[in-house]
């Protein structure tokens, strides 16, 4: 009976955080560049279960550790939540200094099997690098593009974009003109493994061994363009996430109705079943 009891408490326990995730989601679904999480649930192992005592067990039951009772489930458990790096929609906003990758060819990776995925290669104020799909960049007061937390935007170069003012142009191919003149290139950076990057807060993400990821424009197998004036939407889906969420709510108060039958179970042996008359 307490296995039982255990297995619904671990129910509602995984429900509970996803639930959390997806709440997460929604919250974040007109984030810019915002990537929605997914979840992966697994059960704990299975347990054989045996009986030790064989005194009054026919012999063909029978085998060295007793009498095999069947298999016995343990419970469940959310292992782990990982973003889905697909394409959102693009946003027209006219402003120069927001700026969207639109991906056209990415080349699969067969041995990860998962998509190769592109970002902007950021830069902290220390010198450590960052990676997003948030495009809604701004200028500070030296004319550096930045996102709106202070991290600077590379260009191929590996050196802080810097132009005199927001009027400038950013061609499909990420170069930067003011009046006329070049100044510079975005870099856009590729990972062949997207699952492989540590998830940070506001949308950024970062490298496990804190490398810098390859830029994709001297790659031949990628095709992309730059888009000046527009955002990446969040690639969460809202009715779909309703959805799941409805779903989790459900599964969590079947859980617990499990475990409220236990509770009253265990609470008839203990006070009433054992009671002396």
């Amino acid at each position: 009976m307490l296995r039982g009891f255990y297995a619904a408490a671990s129910g509602m326990i995984a429900q509970q955080r996803v639930t959390e995730y997806l709440t997460n989601n929604l919250s974040n679904a007109n984030t810019p560049g915002y990537k929605g999480e997914q979840a992966s649930l697994r059960s704990f192992p299975e347990l054989l279960m045996n009986r030790m005592e064989t005194n009054n067990i026919p012999q063909k039951n029978m085998n060295q550790k007793g009498s095999v009772l069947g298999g016995l489930n343990t419970g469940v458990y959310m292992q782990e939540t990982t973003p889905i790096f697909t394409q959102g929609d693009l946003q027209q906003t006219n402003k120069n200094t927001d700026i969207a990758i639109q991906e056209r060819v990415i080349p699969f990776n067969t041995a990860a099997k998962t998509k190769g995925a592109l970002f902007f290669e950021l830069q902290n104020p220390d010198g450590t690098t960052r990676y997003t799909r948030n495009g809604n960049f701004t200028l500070d007061q030296n004319g550096y593009l930045t996102t709106n937390s202070g991290l600077y935007v590379l260009g191929e170069n590996n050196k802080r974009i810097q132009v005199q003012s927001s009027d400038f142009k950013m061609l499909e191919d990420g170069t930067i003109t003011e009046n006329g003149k070049q100044v510079g290139r975005l870099k856009v950076a590729f990972s062949d493994n997207p699952n492989t990057l540590v998830k940070e807060g506001e949308g950024l993400f970062k490298t496990s061994n804190g490398k810098s990821l390859p830029t994709a424009s001297n790659n031949n197998r990628i095709a992309f363009s730059v888009n000046q004036g527009f955002i990446e939407r969040s690639n969460v889906d809202v009715t779909q996430t309703y959805t799941e969420l409805m779903s989790a709510y459900r599964t969590f108060e079947s859980n617990q109705k499990v475990l409220q039958a236990y509770d009253r179970s265990l609470d008839k042996a203990a006070n009433e079943i054992g009671r002396l008359r």
